[in-house]
């Protein structure tokens, strides 16, 4: 793969470029992430760290090749599915796409009303109002500002750095679990594993590795730099994810607390570390709920009116693109609607997307290849040998894993 001579890697150049691959690889850790790691580092210890430079590698080789097709092609990863394998297989993916994307919304609302609940703000409250935030900054008009908006509430993924910290956890202990993996002979551990992996990867956020470059009017010239965008991305998301097994770890899993999500662990946390742990905890999920809920609908959409060739952007105005917005604001209205509706099983409904992207994941996974292996479509940028076997490793490891997690929930484990 070449570089554009004309390139500069200056600070202000890598600055400017950053964005795309931070939302992407940040947006991954929604309230069902943030739950599992919670419950991987109070059920197990530290023993589950070492997966973590695995998981950032992986999500490296999608978001890398999915930002790389976005520069040279300046077509979404929808359009370019439709273009080389058909309308009805582009129809097939957005069909599972806006189910799976639909019901994982749900779910970030509800991690909306846990979180905000630690907060004494009852969900009939911060439902409605949450869901007017979201629809207001994604009908803003602007790909900048709701950029800027988004990137600014990631800096509230801090708080689990703060959060470690806080409980003084053995870090010689900490290191060691990290480099060298620790396997425990237990169902439970195994699905965990598959589940840490399972939750960092999803569909949507190749979608939006893709579509962002493209928004951002990014082309060959900019490759480098998104791979440092997208590089960084994914491993500030695998680090926040290690810091809260590390915090949960330290203190949940030797009191012997297990928790089922990620406020549970905020209000188990309270009467060991005290209030701030739990005030950090609770910060965290809301701008982890937050973030991917402002993502969801609109990369659904994007790619939805992408692969149909209907006009799409949060520049376009109602007239401009209608589809595009009115998708939007249904997914919005749908998810926060059911989340207060007395009665839903959200449980079912989250088990449900897992399900479809994790079969949606790895055919996505082939699609993304196959172009980015195209040199009709990427030319010099095309995937050299190397790079090719690391994504056909991941779509394999992925595969297996899903494969594992099906069969040990038909188990019962």
């Amino acid at each position: 793969m070449r570089r554009d001579a004309g390139e500069r890697l200056t600070l202000v150049a890598v600055l400017g470029a950053m964005g795309p691959g931070l939302l992407a690889a940040l947006a991954g850790n929604d309230a069902g992430g943030i739950a599992t790691y919670s419950s991987a580092g109070a059920t197990y210890g530290y023993r589950t760290l070492w997966i973590l430079p695995v998981m950032a590698l992986l999500l490296i080789v999608v978001q890398e090749t999915a930002a790389r097709a976005g520069c040279v092609t300046g077509k979404g990863f929808a359009s370019l599915i439709r273009e080389k394998f058909g309308v009805r297989n582009s129809a097939l993916a957005m069909g599972a796409l806006l189910v799976a994307n639909t019901a994982v919304t749900i779910s970030e609302f509800a991690g909306l009303a846990s979180g905000l609940a630690l907060f004494g703000v009852p969900a009939t409250i911060s439902v409605p109002l949450m869901g007017l935030v979201i629809w207001l900054i994604t009908m803003s008009g602007s790909f900048k500002r709701i950029e800027r908006i988004l990137l600014l509430v990631s800096c509230v993924f801090l708080t689990y750095v703060v959060a470690a910290f806080m409980v003084g956890p053995d870090w010689g202990r900490v290191a060691a679990a990290t480099v060298a993996p620790q396997l425990v002979a237990e169902p439970g551990y195994v699905s965990l594993l598959v589940a840490t992996i399972g939750t960092t990867i999803a569909p949507w956020m190749i979608f939006l590795a893709q579509n962002n470059v493209v928004d951002k009017n990014v082309d060959e010239a900019g490759i480098i730099l998104q791979r440092i965008d997208s590089v960084s991305g994914s491993v500030l998301a695998c680090a926040i994810a290690w810091f809260i097994i590390v915090t949960t770890g330290s203190v949940l899993a030797p009191a012997g607390i297990e928790v089922a999500d990620a406020a549970d662990a905020a209000r188990a946390l309270e009467p060991i570390v005290g209030e701030w742990s739990t005030v950090l905890f609770g910060a965290g999920l809301v701008a982890a709920s937050f973030l991917a809920a402002c993502v969801l609908p609109g990369v659904t959409s994007s790619a939805i009116c992408e692969a149909f060739g209907w006009e799409r952007g949060a520049d376009r105005s109602w007239d401009e693109a209608p589809a595009y917005r009115g998708i939007i604001t249904g997914i919005i209205v749908v998810s926060a609607l059911i989340v207060i509706l007395p009665g839903v099983n959200l449980f079912d409904i989250m088990m449900s997307a897992q399900v479809i992207n994790g079969i949606l994941l790895p055919v996505l996974l082939v699609f993304l290849v196959f172009i980015a292996s195209d040199r009709l479509i990427m030319g010099n940028w095309a995937n050299g040998r190397v790079w090719n076997a690391l994504t056909w490793a991941t779509i394999v490891l992925i595969t297996v894993l899903t494969v594992v997690m099906f069969a040990l929930q038909l188990l019962g484990w």
